[in-house]
């Protein structure tokens, strides 16, 4: 059984670092406020080429994320300046797919930036996997004046074949294991992909960029739904990532990407 990964290409984010990286830039008694220092990440989908099926991880942001689909404040913290020209349908037709030979849709979870793709698969049978805590987080954080603002209800309030996932690890498709990384959000999902020459791990958000992984920097707070959970996750990743010698890809790192491009 031969697994392969395709990474989609889906622009870029701008971002202040102390989002990325807690207390980034901090000012002290001696040291006055810095200047804000601004980070750029690729926003990033893989298809998963799989015996069993064509598999997308992620369906990236809205192309109106800047034109209103996104709030015009959280857009202005978080900058996808390049969305309007990543349509998932014409990014996947660059890489040699097309929408409808997605034969299931693995959401690591659904904030904007990840589950703006969703409506593409609204009304059909293609399966999306998603954790059960993040869809009940998704739902009550749109609807409600509590929990996070980085949920927009029209990306993923549709009529869709939702598949929820339950426990800490499931296997829905032979050598992939699906992980349940709660921290960045309850329902954070990674992946275990087990390919003909190594093990990737797919660590999505719970690291941000390699800095979160390895010097086990925690996300800034407004990217931070539980801390200990973020570091118990961590903790579990690394664990695995010595176990099975495994390459990891964080979520917006631009080294990482650059590797799931070429060198996977």
């Amino acid at each position: 059984m031969e697994i392969t990964i395709e990474l989609i290409e889906r622009g870029h984010i701008r971002t202040d670092m102390n989002h990325i990286v807690e207390g980034f830039a901090m000012a002290t008694a001696e040291e006055p406020p810095h200047e804000p220092v601004m980070g750029e990440g690729p926003v990033y989908n893989l298809v998963i080429d799989h015996p069993e099926a064509t598999i997308l991880w992620d369906t990236g942001s809205h192309p109106e994320a800047g034109d209103g689909h996104w709030p015009a404040e959280l857009y202005s913290a978080f900058e996808h300046y390049d969305a309007g020209e990543h349509v998932l349908a014409d990014d996947l037709r660059a890489a040699g797919y097309a929408v409808e030979e997605i034969d299931a849709v693995i959401q690591s979870h659904l904030h904007l930036d990840h589950a703006g793709g969703l409506h593409n698969f609204a009304g059909t049978d293609v399966p999306v996997y998603v954790h059960e805590q993040e869809l009940k987080h998704a739902y009550y954080s749109a609807n409600t004046d509590y929990g996070s603002d980085a949920y927009v209800a029209a990306d993923f309030d549709h009529e869709l074949n939702w598949q929820v996932i339950h426990r800490e690890s499931e296997t829905h498709f032979s050598g992939i294991e699906f992980l349940h990384l709660p921290g960045h959000t309850p329902g954070l999902l990674g992946l275990q992909v087990e390919l003909a020459d190594e093990t990737l791990l797919v660590a999505g958000d719970e690291a941000y960029m390699r800095t979160n992984y390895d010097d086990e920097l925690p996300l800034g707070a407004g990217l931070l739904w539980d801390k200990r959970a973020w570091y118990e996750s961590l903790r579990w990743l690394k664990d695995r990532e010595r176990r099975h010698d495994a390459v990891v890809a964080c979520g917006h790192d631009a080294e990482d990407a650059e590797r799931l491009r070429n060198e996977l």
